[in-house]
């Protein structure tokens, strides 16, 4: 072993190995393979939204088990699906009805537009908005539309970097007004012609609906981070490191 290789093996001893992360943040299936000396990690999962409707979920699990070398799947969620690392932690698809959205340590579920545009994606300590808005600390919010117009507006979408401040209502005055990501999520879009739904925002936010169709509701998304004993959601070392 050389003097470099007999450093690192030292370190690697002493405290462990250094912080890293991987993200999946296009609709598909993975392989995520454990790097050396990871043996533990935290996940957070994003459902993708639907359609005019209802925003993905959000969950997380902290510290979990992992084998160097070892292959798992990963699985990041289209319109309406779920995201999820291995059977251990999923965001819900925001098709999926109001059963138990997600599986891991917290999360909220996705918001239910009930007609006033797209719903907000799930947060890291909360619901996604709703009509009557999402709960403390929720990761987006419904879009509001004034009456009159034909089409509504995206909602929020909520980060893969851990919580941060809250999304918020679309304010319906004079047009259709986009939900507000939270926790670093993107914003959805207001509407096309007067007659298209606004397109939600990354990630989990649903489209609003529009008497031309709806908007393109929001994909999910999946990422991990080690050490899982260090580093854990909502907001423990969870930065881009």
């Amino acid at each position: 072993m050389s003097g470099v290789q007999q450093a690192v093996f030292q370190n690697q001893r002493s405290f462990g190995p250094a912080p890293g992360q991987d993200a999946y943040t296009t609709p598909g299936n993975y392989t995520w393979v454990a790097p050396t000396a990871v043996t533990s990690i935290s996940v957070v999962a994003i459902g993708g939204a639907a359609a005019g409707c209802r925003g993905g979920s959000l969950g997380y699990k902290n510290n979990i088990s992992t084998t160097p070398g070892c292959g798992y799947a990963v699985v990041v969620g289209n319109a309406n699906a779920t995201s999820r690392f291995v059977c251990t932690v999923k965001g819900s698809g925001g098709a999926v009805s109001c059963a138990p959205f997600f599986v891991g340590d917290g999360g909220g579920l996705g918001g239910i537009s009930a007609g006033l545009g797209g719903g907000g994606a799930g947060g890291y300590a909360g619901n996604g908005g709703s009509v009557t808005g999402g709960s403390g600390g929720n990761g987006a919010a419904i879009s509001r539309c004034c009456c009159g117009t034909f089409g509504q507006a995206g909602g929020g979408g909520v980060g893969i970097l851990g919580q941060g401040a809250s999304g918020a209502n679309g304010i319906p005055v004079g047009a259709c007004r986009p939900g507000k990501g939270g926790s670093g999520g993107a914003d959805g879009s207001g509407i096309t012609g007067n007659i298209v739904g606004g397109n939600g925002g990354a990630f989990g936010g649903a489209s609003g609906g529009g008497n031309a169709g709806s908007g393109t509701p929001a994909t999910g998304a999946v990422r991990i981070i080690w050490p899982g004993n260090t580093r854990s959601f909502p907001s423990t070392g969870t930065g881009d490191q």
